[in-house]
């Protein structure tokens, strides 16, 4: 009796446990593939037009690191002026000592912009 009231038992208690044990759907945004990025605020140093590379520094205090960024065609490439929206630019029109954002991702062949705003120019001292 006890052995067939123990067979019962693991029958209905059996699926439970083996649904259980079934992976969920995950969440919409970890279906997204997401890309890894990164932001850089500092000051031109060199455009190259033709490789279509920046190389921006950026740091605080002594603490300086050169960023070289590759920037394909598709980027989108502004400069705000007063505070209002940026409007776009070429990658011609950005000079060594522009300060520019810039958010960029890490590929096997560099670092590569996302988009890049131009905020202002660096003051010239005499």
């Amino acid at each position: 009796m006890h052995r067939v009231t123990l067979l019962s038992l693991a029958s209905f208690i059996a699926p439970f446990a083996l649904a259980a044990q079934q992976p969920t759907a995950p969440p919409p945004q970890a279906a997204r593939p997401t890309v890894p990025h990164d932001s850089v605020h500092g000051a031109i140093s060199a455009v190259n037009v033709r490789a279509r590379t920046l190389e921006v520094t950026t740091g605080v205090g002594f603490a300086l690191r050169v960023v070289r960024l590759q920037v394909p065609a598709s980027v989108p490439i502004t400069d705000r002026k007063g505070g209002s929206p940026g409007q776009p630019i070429k990658l011609a029109e950005l000079k060594p000592g522009d300060v520019i954002r810039a958010a960029f991702g890490g590929r096997a062949t560099g670092f590569v912009a996302y988009t890049i705003e131009r905020v202002g120019r660096m003051a010239s001292t005499p």
